[in-house]
């Protein structure tokens, strides 16, 4: 085992194993997808610290158990389609592309979407597909998604991704009122107009800026006041995969694919 590999092995057992995340494929792809990789070479030294790190364009990579948290919380398939809504670095869609089918991701900083194509390809995750665009409005020509995943944080669930969420299919995402406070939330499709939600607990993303989230002067100003980040070890706010569930039923889909099952299983709701 080299050097990275220790690394990896041991950032998946002293930070992920070790808060509750027991999901083996999950694990299984963090160990092996190179994190490293994925952040700039005067950075590889901190990739697998317990913190966010500074990506291109003013962005970050989240943290090592916040990807495997909310991996874990799609309860992903080998045969699901997923949505990745923020490539970033592209370091999460690699995780994804591990466990899943196929990944759909899309990236609004042309720059980040390039590079993560480019990496993505060099590493040989060809079932990962990028794409730069408004991620709000997610990528309608491969819907229904059996999961989608949300990497910045949105006042609330944009329509567009509900829409292209297949019957059974689960859609994680960070929201809240203001750009940098925020709660994790799973919504799950039981119908055509029936979800449950579930609060997943206290997380703090950038803001998810597009038609659907918020505006580029939001951001702004959110940025203005927050400090940078810097590759320091410290311990991050966790969550946990379980928390507060309740039924709630949404308008009809304007527009939209035929939505299908994803894979025949309905999670139920309980109280």
């Amino acid at each position: 085992m080299n050097s990275n590999a220790a690394a990896r092995d041991e950032m998946v057992r002293s930070q992920i194993e070790t808060r509750g995340i027991r999901d083996r494929a999950v694990l299984h792809a963090m160990r092996t997808v190179p994190r490293e990789q994925f952040v700039a070479e005067e950075l590889a030294e901190f990739a697998f610290d317990d913190a966010p790190l500074p990506i291109e364009v003013g962005q970050t990579i989240s943290q090592p158990y916040i990807v495997a948290a909310m991996t874990a919380a799609l309860d992903l398939q080998p045969t699901d389609r997923v949505l990745e809504v923020g490539t970033g670095s592209g370091y999460a869609a690699a995780v994804l592309s591990r466990i899943a089918a196929v990944v759909y991701t899309v990236e609004r900083h042309e720059e980040l979407a390039t590079l993560a194509a480019r990496r993505c390809q060099q590493l040989g995750y060809d079932n990962v597909y990028v794409r730069h665009g408004d991620g709000t409005l997610g990528w309608s020509e491969h819907a229904p998604y059996d999961a989608i995943i949300v990497a910045a944080a949105g006042p609330d669930v944009p329509e567009p991704l509900v829409d292209q969420l297949a019957i059974g299919g689960r859609l994680v995402i960070p929201i809240g009122d203001t750009p940098r406070e925020q709660h994790l939330v799973r919504v799950t499709r039981l119908a055509h107009r029936e979800f449950t939600r579930d609060n997943l607990g206290g997380v703090r993303f950038v803001p998810l800026v597009g038609q659907k989230g918020w505006s580029s002067d939001e951001e702004d100003a959110v940025e203005r006041r927050q400090p940078p980040i810097a590759p320091e070890r410290r311990a991050p706010r966790a969550f946990g995969c379980k928390g507060s569930s309740k039924r709630v039923s949404l308008q009809a889909p304007s527009t939209g694919a035929p939505q299908r099952s994803a894979r025949g299983r309905l999670r139920r709701w309980s109280t």
